[in-house]
Parts: structure tokens; C-alpha cells; sequence
């Protein structure tokens, strides 16, 4: 079993090690579907590149060389067997004659001599090492070669019974110079085909990022001006659904809408009767309680009323924090209470301006009436927005965090309406901050309070 355990170990330690390369390309990758559709196409085409370059190219090119540099020491083989063979003049000018004329090679025989020292063979070379072979192959007979430089000539040395013999060859005559052309050819014509393919891409991608942008502004509370689906039927499809999941959720809210003031128009005529009937009643040390309770009525009324429409018909504008800000600082030093702010960032946000306002003020007065401080940080950047209050007050129990979001939820235990107000409060806060594509959370305070975090979207 010990042995199984380790086999097994051992097995898996490849498959950790793969998930580990998968995990390290995943942070290392780009996560924009343009730039991973762009990676797509040109990792395909630069490895098939390297592949055709490194093996196509390298054969063709060694193949090449290995004929010209045949070709050209044969030539020089049958220069040598001429001038062993048959007579000459003192100065060879008939066969220096032939080899410029017919061989398209210089040459000149030198008196004996040594050889000049072997050269470093650069490591790189393919002429140095072919041309080599095949004067061993042919020739058999010591040599010396220059192939090293940017020089056009290739300088051969051989060593004949009694002189030298010196020929300087044209660098094309021996080696395949003219592959770069097919490498220029290659990568230009690979720079063109990504050149398209980022055009057809930007034509693909950008319906994607319109629906997207478009999805965005609608969680936001905003309304999408002059989107329509486009781009690949796929595409279309998405943004048809979403076009069509839009409208829905606009007429179920305009009915919910429609609904709620038709009942608050039927609640408040009953009201209405309520009232008139106990003014009529005169004034009646019984009927004070029921006067109260009708007042407390038509509050809760009203602010369900503010609830459910959640400010859905403003239109999106500037605000400026700081003048939220000095307002709420003026109504605290009304109370006799503190307050401080900071603002880190642009002063002025884009939102629904009433509905931010009232989003603000709720959080606000929850602390002004419970707490004797308020602190508020604002920090606003390039892609989002938070503003955070800490009060000194008595806090709110973490198991009761999430439960004072909902209306009409109270953390007093009575359900008479006394100074902790309706319960909606906080419910509004969250659903205007949900309709600007955030949230509100609560946590601790470091001034022992509560801390409520308002974050959504710049």
C-alpha cells in the first residue's frame, strides 16, 4: 500500500506540475477577447512560420550550398588537372585566361610556400563547413579558405606539389544568398494577412463591446441611446435577446409603477376619509390615537410609495460630493452633532442626482440619529466609486446586517412607528445603489459604530 501511495504521489506530480504552467499562462495571458482572438491568429502563423523556416528553409539552403560549392570545386579541380597536366607558360596566363573568362574565377599560381594558419570555423556557417567537404571530397589536397566577413569574394588556397594555388570565387558562386528574399517575402506577406485579420477582428469584436457597454449602462439606471443589434448572426441573436429582456424589464416596472399609484391614489382617498370624518368628530381626547395612527398611515404610505418607484424616470447628470456634503454638514451642526469629510479623486460624479441625493441622506441621518460623529471618505477613480460612513453610534449586529435592507424591517422589537422611523430606509439606500450598478454593505466602524460602504460604478 506504502508503494501504491507513492506511485500514486509520483502520478500525481506531472499533473500538478501541468495545472501549475496552466495557472501561471492564465495570469500571464490577456483577458480582452480582441486581444485573445488576435492571439489566435498570429501564434498559428508565427509557429507554422518558424516550422517552414527552420526546416523547409534550412534544407533548401543547405542543398543549395552543397551544389554551388560542388560546382565551383570541380571547377577548381579541373583547373589543377590542367595545370599538372599540361604544359604551361612561365606565367599561366592562358589558364588564369579560361578561369576568368569560361570559369568566372581568379586565380593565380603562387611559388611554394606554407599554408597561412587554419581560421576559427565561425559556428554558424553553413559555407565554411560544405565547402570544406567537398575540396576534401575532390580535391584531396591541403587547403586553406577565408569564407568569414562581409566580403563578396571566397579566398581557396591549395597546396600543389612545388606552388599554390590562389582562387578567389564570387560568394553567390558558392553559397545560397538569395534566401532572405523568401524570408522577406514570408514576413511581410504574414504582416499584411495580420494586418486584415485585425481589421475583420475590430468589424467583430466592436458589436460584442457595444452590448456589452449597452448591458453596463442599463444595470446602471441608464438608458442605452441608438443600440441595435449588429455584427455576426450570433451577435445580432445576443443583442436581440437583450433588447427584448430590456423592454420587459421596462414595462414590468412602468405596470409595477402604474399599479402602486393606483393603490396609493385608492389608499389615500380612504385617508382622505379617515380625516374628514374625525375633523368632523370634533375634538375628541379619544380620537387622538387614531389621529396619530392615520398620520402614520399616510407616511408609510408615501415612503413605500418612494420605494417602489426607486427614482426609475430620473435621467443620469453631474453632482458635485461636495456640495452633498456641505449640506449634510450644515444639518449636523443644526443637531449639534460632527461631521467630517474627505474627498480623494474628481469631485464631480455622474449619476441619477435626486436619486444619489436621497441615497446619501437616508445613510446620513441613520447616523445623525443614532450617532453623535459622522466621518465620510469619498474616493473616486477611474473606474469606481465609494464613499464610506463611520459613526460612534450603537452599531447594528452582524446577524442583523443583512436584515435591515428589507422593507419595513425594524431592529426595535415593537411594531408601532415611533422615532426609528419606517423601516425603508435603508431598503431605498440599497435599491438606489443596485440601480446604479452597486451596492451597500455594513461592517464595523473604527470609531465603534457602524460603517456603511456605498460602492458602485464611475
Amino acid at each position: 500500500m506504502a508503494t501504491m501511495d507513492g506511485l500514486r504521489r509520483e502520478d500525481r506530480a506531472p499533473v500538478a506540475g501541468w495545472r501549475w504552467i496552466v495557472r501561471w499562462l492564465r495570469r500571464r495571458l490577456p483577458t480582452g477577447l480582441y486581444a485573445r482572438s488576435l492571439l489566435i491568429i498570429i501564434i498559428p502563423m508565427v509557429l507554422l512560420q518558424s516550422v517552414v523556416a527552420a526546416v523547409f528553409m534550412e534544407r533548401h539552403w543547405q542543398m543549395v550550398t552543397e551544389r554551388l560549392s560542388l560546382a565551383v570545386t570541380r571547377d577548381i579541380a579541373a583547373i589543377i588537372e590542367i595545370v599538372e597536366t599540361y604544359p604551361q607558360n612561365s606565367d599561366y596566363g592562358e589558364i588564369i585566361r579560361i578561369a576568368r573568362d569560361q570559369l568566372n574565377l581568379q586565380i593565380s599560381i603562387e611559388p611554394d610556400g606554407d599554408l597561412p594558419p587554419p581560421r576559427v570555423k565561425p559556428f554558424f556557417s553553413i559555407l565554411d563547413g560544405i565547402l570544406s567537404d567537398e575540396i576534401n571530397d575532390e580535391i584531396h589536397r591541403p587547403f586553406w579558405i577565408d569564407t568569414v566577413g562581409n566580403s563578396n569574394l571566397v579566398e581557396i588556397r591549395i597546396k600543389l606539389e612545388n606552388k599554390i594555388l590562389r582562387v578567389l570565387a564570387k560568394r553567390s558562386q558558392t553559397y545560397a544568398s538569395n534566401t532572405h528574399i523568401f524570408i522577406v517575402w514570408m514576413v511581410g506577406t504574414s504582416l499584411v494577412l495580420i494586418g486584415i485579420s485585425i481589421l475583420f477582428l475590430r468589424g467583430q469584436i466592436r458589436p460584442i463591446l457595444m452590448l456589452a457597454r449597452a448591458a453596463e449602462s442599463f444595470g446602471k439606471g441608464q438608458k442605452p441611446d441608438n443600440f441595435y443589434p449588429r455584427g455576426a448572426d450570433e451577435v445580432r441573436r445576443a443583442g436581440l435577446a437583450f433588447i427584448l429582456m430590456r423592454e420587459r424589464i421596462e414595462r414590468q416596472i412602468e405596470q409595477r409603477t402604474a399599479m402602486l399609484s393606483g393603490v396609493s391614489h385608492d389608499l389615500r382617498t380612504i385617508l382622505t376619509r379617515f380625516k374628514l370624518q374625525l375633523a368632523l368628530a370634533g375634538d375628541n381626547p379619544d380620537l387622538h390615537g387614531l389621529n396619530d395612527d392615520v398620520n402614520d398611515m399616510q407616511t408609510m404610505l408615501e415612503a413605500y410609495m418612494a420605494f417602489a418607484r426607486g427614482e426609475v424616470e430620473e435621467d443620469v447628470g453631474e453632482l458635485k460630493l461636495s456640495e452633498i456634503f456641505a449640506k449634510l454638514e450644515a444639518d449636523f451642526a443644526l443637531h449639534g452633532k460632527t461631521f467630517a469629510y474627505s474627498i480623494e479623486g474628481d469631485d464631480e460624479i455622474s449619476v441619477r442626482p435626486n436619486a444619489f441625493m436621497r441615497l446619501v441622506t437616508n445613510l446620513a441621518s441613520n447616523a445623525r440619529r443614532y450617532a453623535n460623529r459622522l466621518d465620510i471618505e469619498a474616493k473616486h477613480n477611474a473606474k469606481w466609486l465609494t464613499v464610506v460612513f463611520d459613526d460612534d453610534g450603537p452599531g447594528i449586529p452582524e446577524k442583523n446586517r443583512e436584515d435591515v435592507f428589507k422593507p419595513f424591517f425594524r431592529l426595535d422589537a415593537a411594531r408601532n412607528l415611533d422615532a426609528s422611523g419606517t423601516g425603508l430606509g435603508l431598503a431605498i439606500a440599497r435599491d438606489i445603489a443596485r440601480s446604479h450598478g452597486g451596492n451597500v454593505t455594513l461592517g464595523d466602524s473604527p470609531l465603534g459604530g457602524l460603517r456603511a460602504t456605498i460602492r458602485i460604478p464611475a
